[in-house]
């Protein structure tokens, strides 16, 4: 006799990125009996991005990139992907700018090719 495999519907399967109600953790109010909960997706750090850009690596940037992504899992706890990484990296760098200017490491790296 075959097995019939019950699949979740294509509502359960996509949520809404737009309209859902900010759910932040905070301090509840007075009138409040419960705390406020945050969703999933915002407690994994996981943020809905309205851009996208497409960066071409080479080989081994992109090794290096899995190899980081491992790293901070294996020794950090941090289970992230490359594209948090990658995110991370670029306000790392603008930070730095901002911050130091002409000595900044973006200027020196770019200045170098």
């Amino acid at each position: 006799m075959p097995r019939r495999v019950n699949l979740p519907g294509a509502s359960e399967l996509f949520r809404p990125t737009q309209g859902v109600p900010d759910l932040v953790p905070g301090p509840a109010s007075p009138a409040s009996a419960s705390p406020r909960t945050a969703p999933g997706p915002q407690a994994t750090g996981r943020v809905r991005h309205d851009e996208k850009i497409t960066v071409y690596v080479s080989s081994d940037e992109l090794v290096a990139l899995e190899q980081a992504r491992l790293q901070l899992r294996a020794e950090h706890r941090l289970g992230v992907d490359r594209g948090r990484i990658v995110r991370a990296a670029i306000a790392a760098a603008l930070a730095d700018l901002a911050e130091r200017g002409a000595d900044s490491d973006l200027v020196q790296r770019l200045g170098d090719t």
